[in-house]
């Protein structure tokens, strides 16, 4: 029982802040029709700023319990300032290329970034541990766990509500619906399609910041801790199906428990029986699970 627990409880965890990456990576490929490997960049800016905003606030003698908005702060610093940035810098002039061309480009963005992120903040660890702490702890089936792992499932779960519901709800939403189905009408009936690919980057980036500086607590931000939770964001979109909300909460959640079962179980197969997944998903269901197959002109 107590491993059964502990397995998911972990894989919960995980998917969730999993599921605040993915979902930025998917909302951004189903608008804007790019995989965006800068996204991990920017997963990792939002890490950073936040708990160097953090860190310098406690050594002002801040109050320790104002970490949590300013860590919020942090990451949406991130979103509207680097996102509308880079969408406009760099993305905007490799819409219809070539797939090679714009993974190149996203992926050179996230090498910038990564280097720039040397520059500011150097490569030693950072760390900000009172806002995980402070919560406190409660007790499941005899296992400790903090109550700050509770609010990362519980943001995790209102953050992909709200975004269903602007996405599905809204006129906003619609003008989104509209423009991935088809951007030429779109145009035509009045629709400023540029816009909407900014506003939708810089969601996305929004995502990818706000799941950094919510997990910055729980470890030491250092030079490249976010290539593998990146590495693991592509598992979940392709298990769930590209442009998928849904799909993207299920692929979370999927890979999330895999990668607890292997932790506990066996770890010489933590990444693998990850992947396995995802083939096995893909001979089945090429375009994932929630996914829908595109009709592209020629």
């Amino acid at each position: 029982m107590r491993l059964l627990t502990t397995i998911l409880m972990d894989g919960t965890v995980f998917a969730a802040v999993l599921f605040l990456i993915s979902v930025g990576l998917t909302l951004v490929f189903g608008v804007l029709r790019i995989l965006n490997v800068s996204h991990g960049g920017l997963y990792a800016f939002g890490a950073y700023l936040a708990t160097f905003l953090a860190v310098r606030f406690l050594e002002i003698g801040g109050n320790p319990y104002l970490t949590y908005p300013i860590l919020l702060a942090g990451a949406l610093i991130v979103g509207v300032v680097a996102g509308p940035l880079i969408e406009r810098a760099f993305v905007r002039r490799v819409y219809g290329r070539a797939e090679a061309i714009q993974l190149l480009l996203t992926f050179s963005v996230f090498l910038i970034l990564d280097d720039l992120m040397k520059l500011i903040w150097g490569t030693k660890p950072m760390f900000v541990s009172e806002p995980y702490t402070l919560l406190g702890e409660f007790s499941l089936a005899g296992i400790p766990y903090s109550w700050y792992q509770v609010v990362l499932i519980a943001v995790s779960i209102l953050f992909g509500g709200a975004l269903v519901w602007a996405v599905r709800g809204t006129r906003f939403g619609k003008i989104i619906v509209s423009v991935i189905n088809d951007r030429e009408i779109s145009q035509a009936i009045g629709i400023n399609v540029s816009r909407i690919y900014t506003v939708a980057f810089t969601l996305g980036a929004l995502c990818a910041a706000l799941g950094g500086a919510l997990v910055a607590p729980t470890i030491a931000v250092v030079p490249g801790f976010a290539v593998d939770a990146t590495v693991l964001a592509f598992a979940v979109i392709a298990i769930g199906g590209m442009g998928s909300l849904e799909g993207a909460a299920l692929g979370a959640l999927i890979v999330g428990l895999l990668r607890a079962l292997a932790v506990h179980l066996l770890p010489e197969a933590d990444l693998v029986i990850i992947y396995l997944a995802m083939i096995l998903v893909l001979v089945v269901r090429p375009q994932g699970l929630f996914g829908q197959v595109v009709l592209r002109r020629i």
